[in-house]
């Protein structure tokens, strides 16, 4: 339903409020998100950044955390300096991402079935003669011998176990055959 003609107010500017520490307020307030789960999930709003990464064991400046050994120019000895180490509140934070980073990264390098089948056909068809290769009908998209020899390469390359199994079912139809 439609407001009555002549009841709503202007807004009006308020000249009494500082725009400049409003948003400085408001981005402060508004803090990025944290994308590793770890450290978001033992992080205290309340603390400040400094004293958050301190509890869990983590250095907000690496410069300071690692300082470089100073060498005196005259002695062999090095001047190290003992800090006394921070009590670490939250310790299983580092454990996690120690363990996390041990994990073995995991491939994430494949080739496209399209592509897998058309080596097979290939080599299945040719044997090692490229320039056959690069004239039979099914080289679509009329690849040199040289690419056709690369994308075989990296065949080899990406599935070993899988090559090798391919090239042995080969050479044991080839002495059937014979």
């Amino acid at each position: 339903m439609p407001k009555a003609k002549g009841k709503t107010r202007r807004q009006k500017f308020g000249y009494n409020v500082n725009r400049k520490r409003l948003n400085r307020n408001a981005r402060r307030k508004a803090a990025p998100r944290i994308e590793c789960s770890h450290i978001r999930h033992a992080w205290d709003q309340t603390k400040s950044v400094r004293q958050n990464l301190a509890d869990m064991g983590l250095a907000m400046d690496p410069n300071r955390a690692v300082p470089l050994l100073k060498r005196k120019v005259k002695a062999l000895e090095v001047d190290v300096e003992e800090r006394p180490k921070e009590l670490m509140r939250k310790p299983y934070v580092l454990n996690d991402l120690e363990a996390e980073a041990s994990l073995p990264e995991k491939k994430g390098n494949t080739l496209s079935r399209d592509l897998i089948d058309y080596v097979c056909y290939m080599v299945e068809n040719h044997g090692e003669d490229y320039k056959a290769m690069a004239r039979d009908e099914k080289n679509y998209y009329q690849d040199t011998p040289k690419q056709i020899r690369n994308k075989i390469n990296v065949y080899k390359r990406f599935y070993p176990a899988e090559w090798q199994a391919f090239v042995d079912s080969l050479q044991k139809n080839k002495m059937e055959v014979e």
